[in-house]
């Protein structure tokens, strides 16, 4: 079981990682977006409902594809507020 913090060094790293494809250029403004990767920064709670590393790469490469497709009807920073806050 990954504790809090293991699950945010997990989404930090798996942000990092090289950009494979248009949907992976958008990494960066999720990284923008969240600011801080720490314990106390309450944006990242919806980590509390991930169990495992592949749930963490799933949740970016659905956030990811949600922008790909939405980008032009609205702003990348309010596909991810939403995707975050809304689920």
């Amino acid at each position: 079981m990954l504790t809090y913090k293991d699950k945010i060094v997990c989404l930090e790293n798996y942000l990092n990682k090289i950009e494979e494809n248009y949907a992976d250029s958008f990494k960066a403004d999720i990284i923008i977006f969240i600011d801080l990767f720490d314990t106390n920064n309450t944006v990242l709670k919806f980590l509390i409902d991930i169990n495992t590393v592949g749930e963490i790469e799933n949740w970016i490469t659905k956030l990811t594809s949600r922008i790909v497709i939405r980008e032009d009807e609205m702003e990348v920073s309010e596909i991810i507020y939403d995707y975050i806050e809304l689920g």
